[in-house]
């Protein structure tokens, strides 16, 4: 299997936690130095600049185009939005931490300004004939592709969801109006039954639909002071609280002592926002339809259609069929993908991507020069959970639910504990990272601004 050398991982796996917990304070220091390093990467680049097209402009289309641009690369951008999301931040948006304008930035301010933007949607690829079709009829040809659309949040696929959300006491956190409407219905609950819902199948970090249910019971608890007229249900559609035995223990014990009445495997098929009623489909195929006053709704996604039709799909799924080591296509050797839309099998996190974007970066370069690329993604993604103001489990792990925590130091510092530090990093470190580094292709998650090099 592809690996970094043995000699740098050695060496990396004693530096990583003293650089991570040092890379929020020398990080402004670090990033200039950084940036020295921009052109002797381009000096060694290939003479012959080839074209690499990304599709997408969210976080793992933008740091690896910045990434590529660095390393001598032609980059295209292919993105049809105004803005640009930090999306992690739309769970403090909702529970009311975070104002929503710090998680919107106009899509100019963000782009880098080396790369080609094409402000189009993808309509369809030819990947036999190295092209793809915009929604405008124009034609793109590249030399490399890099697939990274992020997911499709379909409101309309959950019957009545899509007529009622954001108003009546609908709302959800995975829309930046729809987050503000979140919070809105958490201050006006003041009695009654307040459900949280998670489907099944894959979303935008699995953990974030508990997230603004443990940030709502805080407000009602600690703030509004009215915890005990309300009751709060978590009906979720698998078959636990969390995939991942260390967090799941200690969420079941928070459920439980935090009065939360939890439902697994109960599936949202139907919202009827005008008698507030939700309509569950149960384990054994039986429905169950419950009363609320206020519903907050994980809503059901996927890859955008341009990518299920296309021939870069994987069949089950629709994803983007990539290696998941190498994060190259399977059957086009040119074709990269990361992020929500790739195949995978991983939890879909921002964190995630700080990993893949190098992996994938390195490895398309390597194909440039003719040759196969070694770096290797070993699954890694993080799922900070937020507990409370001030709490926040920091969930780590990488491929089968393996644990690979940062800060773990038993019995003196656990990540299966809820811990003050953590919060601070969700709800300071993490947005500023994002905005200052992320987008410019230097942020490497538990690396901090330190880039990973990787044996050819």
């Amino acid at each position: 299997a592809p690996a970094q050398s043995g000699a740098h991982r050695n060496r990396m796996f004693n530096l990583t936690r003293l650089r991570a917990t040092a890379g929020a304070l020398g990080m402004a220091a670090g990033y200039g130095a950084g940036q020295l390093s921009a052109p002797l990467a381009e000096a060694k680049a290939d003479k012959e600049r080839k074209n690499v097209v990304v599709v997408g402009g969210g976080a793992a289309g933008l740091s690896v185009a910045s990434m590529l641009l660095r390393k001598g690369c032609d980059v295209v951008v292919v993105e049809p939005a105004e803005f640009h999301y930090y999306q992690p931040g739309w769970t403090l948006v909702g529970g009311g931490v975070m104002p929503a304008e710090q998680t919107r930035r106009p899509m100019s301010k963000v782009m880098p300004s080396k790369a080609t933007w094409i402000k189009d949607s993808v309509k369809s690829f030819d990947p036999d004939a190295n092209s793809l079709t915009l929604a405008s009829g124009k034609t793109v040809g590249y030399d490399y592709l890099v697939v990274a659309a992020g997911l499709s949040v379909d409101f309309a696929r959950i019957k009545g969801l899509a007529e009622a959300v954001g108003h009546d006491g609908v709302s959800s956190i995975y829309d930046y109006s729809h987050a503000q409407a979140t919070w809105r219905d958490v201050q006006a609950m003041k009695e009654g039954v307040a459900i949280f819902t998670q489907p099944s199948s894959g979303v935008k970090c699995g953990g974030a639909p508990q997230k603004i249910m443990w940030l709502a019971e805080d407000y009602w608890k600690n703030i509004a002071k009215v915890r005990d007229a309300v009751r709060i249900e978590f009906h979720t559609g698998i078959a636990s609280m969390f995939g991942v035995e260390k967090y799941r223990n200690t969420l079941d014990k928070m459920r439980e002592a935090r009065h939360v009445d939890a439902f697994f495997k109960h599936e949202l098929i139907e919202v009827d926002g005008k008698r507030k009623q939700a309509t569950f489909k149960t384990a054994d195929g039986t429905t169950v339809v419950a009363k609320y006053d206020m519903l907050h709704v994980t809503p059901l996604m996927g890859p955008p259609a341009f990518i299920s039709s296309s021939k870069l799909a994987e069949k089950a799924s629709g994803y983007v069929e990539v290696d998941k080591e190498t994060l190259q296509h399977v059957r086009y050797p040119n074709v990269f993908s990361c992020g929500d839309c790739s195949s995978l099998p991983t939890s879909k996190t921002a964190a995630a991507i700080t990993v893949q974007a190098p992996v994938l970066v390195h490895n398309l370069l390597c194909a440039v020069e003719g040759g196969k690329g070694k770096a290797a993604y070993d699954g890694y993604t993080s799922c900070p959970i937020v507990t409370r103001r001030g709490g926040l489990i920091l969930a780590e792990f990488k491929y089968g639910g393996a644990l690979a925590e940062t800060f773990n130091f038993p019995p003196f510092f656990d990540q299966g504990k809820e811990w003050m530090p953590f919060y601070y990093m969700k709800t300071i470190l993490f947005p500023w990272a994002y905005w200052n580094a992320m987008p410019q292709g230097r942020w490497y998650g538990t690396r901090t601004i330190f880039e990973p090099s990787f044996k050819k």
